[in-house]
């Protein structure tokens, strides 16, 4: 395999999918459809349009043909991702506007395509959110798919690969991921791509090692090259030495028997060894995420992102889509308790309201339950379907953004006339909880008030930490000043636990924070009773967990509280893990 070699060279690039993988190199051909604007004469536009509208329906027939072909080896749930792919197709934004551009501007159906591209992804390439800035490679995926039908470029199947082989491309479709044969793909690299696109979540859910965001991989690898993949550093080795080999061989050895290992926690309680019990759940996006909680032990969702029914669109969605995606995931994790979110989304995720697209600061302007009472009727049609979900699992429902108690109460109110809009025509839990997320410095103050008001407490700690820290995460200048162990953060989240049981409800985190196991020793001791986090983290949160008393936990947040710079705090945390749980980070 290359071993004796001298051209070995280690690319860096963005872990995707946790695994380590060695093999051979095979290279697939998934660049970019290059495309040239021209300008077409007036009695060639209608050509032009109908040529761009049979490239959507050959889009659509390769889309459904997929389906049925995968439809005996994937579950409804994986395939979901194909009919979001089949919706853009339908989307009268991406239609209509490539449309218009042909005959306003008078250009070829390949520029006028390429044209409603370069404004979809500007729109998502200054989203905040990670999970929702990668929905825009959905966007590209469709359009590429089209693209190439225009220009009748045709593209080798992924599942017609021969061997044991790691696939290099410049990027790969969450098509690609599901028509993967594990026994034959073992792994992949790529040269674009994000932790939080579609395809990476279906790889970590069929658990192949991954690393995209390689940028020149295609160019830096080449066909028959010996590649190392550690999916989890976000490693690529090309053509390692025979010591590197023989590392990272035990390293994988390694790797698998810990993750064995952990999986046998799967079905142990989360508890600690003095009984102090606290619930493990997942964050999910798409269904398919559901598979990925019941395999590592999560014990329902803690949160159910549902911007994505809402992007891409024209109009909003109505209560009977909404109903049929909260329904599914409902049904699906059934008997364990389903957290969702009503819409956290805005000028800076939205694009129904022109009025909002142009605000200055959509971070801190109309979102999320600002955005919703902004439109009570289309918030009622979200609440209806999502009571109507409660009926068929445990529901609990949640306010994100929530900076006072009137929005609490007006939101509460909408809910009181959605329940009465439902009573006699749909079943549905008449108690469902209702909570709020904790994620800007008001709310911490008030949490005595806000608690009064609701049934638990969720805090994002993503954007806790960015609003009370006045920084933007995802500046690369200001990474260094995210500090989830700043003492101002570490003294809002005493605040919120202490104001959440003075009032007899949950503490829970669904923020980053949680999946973090070196801080789980801080928060349970600062009392929480729920975390909620990405399915891979659960184990290993839980193995820390169980090997810690509540007691001792309280000690570790009690000295963390005490330092005065997140610097002490974090070189103290790091020495009592070493000391007390260094095993369980094997």
């Amino acid at each position: 395999m290359g071993l004796e070699r001298s051209d070995s060279k280690e690319l860096k690039g963005i872990g995707a999918s946790a695994g380590i993988a060695i093999g051979e190199v095979r290279i697939t051909d998934r660049r970019r459809v290059p495309v040239t604007e021209v300008v077409v004469a007036h009695e060639e536009i209608p050509g032009e349009v109908a040529r761009f509208a049979k490239a959507i329906e050959r889009a659509k027939g390769e889309l459904c043909a997929l389906k049925d072909q995968l439809s005996s080896t994937h579950g409804p749930e994986h395939l979901c991702v194909i009919d979001a792919h089949l919706m853009l197709l339908d989307d009268t934004m991406l239609v209509g506007e490539t449309t218009q551009y042909i005959e306003r501007l008078g250009i070829n159906a390949e520029g006028a395509l390429k044209r409603t591209l370069t404004r979809f992804k500007s729109f998502f390439d200054g989203v905040e959110d990670d999970y929702l800035r990668e929905r825009g490679n959905d966007v590209e995926t469709v359009v590429e798919r089209v693209l190439r039908n225009m220009v009748g470029q045709k593209q080798e199947s992924i599942a017609k690969i021969e061997g044991k082989a790691i696939v290099v491309a410049h990027d790969l479709s969450p098509a690609d991921i599901l028509q993967i044969d594990k026994e034959k793909v073992i792994g992949f690299i790529t040269d674009l791509g994000g932790k939080t696109s579609h395809s990476c979540i279906l790889a970590r859910a069929f658990e192949i090692p991954a690393v995209v965001g390689l940028e020149r991989a295609t160019l830096e690898v080449g066909e028959g090259d010996t590649l190392i993949v550690d999916g989890a550093a976000g490693v690529v080795i090309v053509n390692p030495g025979v010591e590197q080999f023989r590392d990272y061989l035990q390293k994988k050895q390694r790797y698998e028997y810990v993750e064995r290992e952990l999986l046998k926690l799967r079905d142990l309680p989360a508890v600690t060894l003095d009984g102090y019990r606290m619930r493990l759940k997942g964050n999910v996006e798409f269904i398919e995420e559901v598979a990925g909680i019941h395999r590592h032990g999560g014990e329902g969702i803690g949160l159910y992102r549902t911007e994505m029914l809402f992007l891409n669109r024209s109009t909003l969605p109505g209560e009977e889509e909404q109903f049929e995606a909260y329904a599914a995931l409902v049904k699906k994790m059934a008997p364990q308790p389903v957290t969702i979110r009503t819409l956290d989304i805005g000028g800076d995720k939205c694009l129904t309201d022109p009025e909002l697209t142009d605000e200055m600061n959509p971070a801190l302007g109309v979102r999320a339950i600002r955005f919703s009472l902004r439109q009570p009727e289309a918030f009622k049609a979200q609440l209806r379907a999502i009571l109507r979900a409660s009926a068929f699992g445990e529901v609990r429902l949640f306010f994100p953004m929530v900076s006072g108690v009137a929005e609490v109460r007006a939101a509460k109110a909408l809910l009181e006339e959605a329940k009465a809009e439902l009573r006699g025509r749909h079943p549905f839990d008449e108690e469902v909880q209702v909570g709020i997320m904790i994620e800007i410095p008001s709310a911490v103050v008030i949490a005595d008030l806000l608690a009064a008001e609701v049934d638990f407490f969720s805090v994002g700690t993503n954007d806790l930490i960015q609003y009370t820290l006045a920084i933007d995460r995802t500046n690369e200048h200001l990474s260094s000043l995210y500090e989830p162990l700043h003492p101002a953060v570490l003294r809002s989240l005493k605040m919120v636990v202490d104001a959440a049981h003075g009032a007899g409800i949950d503490a829970c985190i669904c923020g980053e924070m949680a999946g973090e196991p070196e801080y789980l020793p801080v928060l349970l001791g600062l009392g929480f009773d729920e975390l909620s986090m990405n399915a891979v983290s659960i184990p290993r949160v839980k193995k820390i967990l169980r090997r810690c008393s509540m007691e001792e936990a309280r000690q570790v947040a009690s000295r963390a509280l005490s330092f005065s710079t997140a610097a002490e705090a974090d070189a103290y945390l790091k020495g009592e893990i070493a000391a007390r749980f260094s095993e369980s980070f094997d």
